[in-house]
């Protein structure tokens, strides 16, 4: 049997994933849980964590479970400080070690990423960043997080400079799930020619965004418009509006786009209409090679 040198943990809102890896740097087990933050107390994270991997830990061993993600939050299981950019990803200055029950464990949460002026945090993310950076020491540009709350973060010299957070993703699911506009979005069919449309309106007329939001609803009742043609241009508007705040980040600067394939695609799409390339990378490989980085730095920093 392959022994657990150390566990990978990236523990979100809604989920907790965990990659056992080995004395050779290789993942050979990947684990999944609906046990996210959101439905943890403070006491029972130890238990979860353990219900999870207890099977791949060394009984006369302590085992190194080093954790990024919403686990540091306040709500979390103990809080991660954040450091505070300018900022290079991928270190262990700020990490935060949890005392735990079980003397196996050795529990070190990775601490998020802050901004004074504008106000802004992320928690994650500057884990994918940093496994991006890894593969593109020498990258320069910005980086899109696309995501319930999509961050823009600008990177220079392996630092992140400065960042933004648009809670698109969150607007998007309020709207079809709790608005008047929820009884017109009765499809994930797509429209694409609909929601470029609607991505250029949103960026040359933004002020519009709430009003257009609303011609949605009266097309269906007027028009009789598709299901996904309702869908796509609310999609649309929503990262139109985005990318018109977001303008500084993108217009003229080399992008880099990290997450779900899906939601990757409709930036990368929206944004060619503007004439800017990107390039994608799978956030789920993002963050574990993030997550081996840190785990380097922590090694070196106890040698």
């Amino acid at each position: 049997m392959r022994r657990t040198e150390w566990i990978a943990v990236d523990w979100g809102t809604s989920t907790l994933r965990a990659w056992t890896i080995d004395h050779n740097g290789q993942v050979f087990q990947k684990l999944q849980s609906s046990s996210g933050v959101s439905v943890l107390m403070p006491n029972e994270f130890e238990a979860t964590l353990l219900e999870l991997i207890a099977p791949f830990l060394d009984h006369d061993a302590v085992t190194t479970v080093l954790c990024c993600g919403m686990v540091g939050a306040r709500q979390g299981w103990e809080e991660a400080k954040y450091s505070m950019v300018p900022c290079q990803t991928g270190g262990i200055k700020d990490a935060h070690r949890v005392i735990t029950m079980d003397k196996r464990l050795e529990v070190v949460i990775l601490p998020g990423f802050a901004q004074s002026l504008p106000a802004d945090v992320m928690r994650g993310e500057e884990t994918q960043i940093a496994g991006f950076l890894k593969w593109e020491p020498n990258f320069f540009g910005t980086i899109c997080l696309p995501g319930t709350h999509t961050k823009w973060a600008q990177i220079s010299a392996n630092e992140v400079v400065s960042f933004r957070t648009f809670l698109t993703g969150e607007i998007f699911e309020l709207l079809t799930k709790h608005s008047t506009l929820r009884f017109n979005l009765t499809t994930d069919a797509w429209d694409q020619a609909a929601f470029l449309d609607a991505v250029n309106d949103a960026l040359s007329a933004p002020h519009y965004f709430s009003s257009r939001l609303f011609e949605i609803r009266s097309d269906a009742l007027l028009n009789e418009i598709h299901a996904e043609t309702a869908r796509a241009r609310l999609s649309g508007f929503v990262i139109g509006l985005e990318l018109a705040g977001a303008r500084a980040y993108w217009l003229g600067q080399d992008i880099a786009l990290i997450g779900s394939s899906s939601l990757c695609s409709l930036y990368q799409t929206a944004l060619e209409q503007q004439g800017i390339n990107s390039e994608t990378h799978d956030g789920d490989d993002m963050v574990l090679e993030g997550l081996k980085a840190a785990y380097r730095s922590l090694r070196l920093a106890s040698s």
